[in-house]
């Protein structure tokens, strides 16, 4: 008797704890789907300079937020699990730019000159380990 308690005991513990296990799969799931939605949206779309902001802002408080490092030039350094990095290319004179650069220049500035501009995604990247975006590249399609 007391032989089949313990296996129905046993039994309820492993029930449980698979349970427990694939709850919090799907939760960190759901979670990632979630935060990835918030740049996969802007994917091959066209959006303006005031948008391309708002991107911009959500993703340096994503890494504010998530702790992340700064090297000497004050760019985020990857963490390979939740740092989100955004580039800009500029066709006015060919060059692109972090969004760090753009930030410390002061994002009403950018607002100001760039509002009514056109930008495009054209990559976008995850990290390998928990499948979050990782990289958005932003192209400026009108002058």
């Amino acid at each position: 008797m007391k032989k089949i308690a313990l296996f129905f005991l046993l039994v309820v513990v492993i029930v449980v704890g698979m349970s427990y296990l694939y709850l919090n799969y799907k939760i960190s799931y759901n979670n990632t789907k979630k935060e990835n939605m918030e740049f996969e949206t802007f994917y091959n779309k066209e959006i303006y300079g005031a948008e391309l902001t708002t991107i911009i802002n959500k993703a340096m408080d994503n890494n504010s937020y998530n702790e992340l490092e700064k090297d000497r030039k004050g760019k985020y350094i990857d963490n390979q699990k939740n740092s989100i990095s955004i580039e800009i290319k500029m066709i006015d004179n060919d060059e692109t730019y972090n969004m760090e650069t753009l930030y410390a220049g002061g994002m009403d500035k950018f607002v100001k000159y760039y509002n009514e501009i056109q930008f495009k995604c054209t990559k976008l990247e995850y990290h390998k380990a928990t499948h979050k975006v990782k990289y958005l590249l932003f192209e400026q399609i009108t002058e």
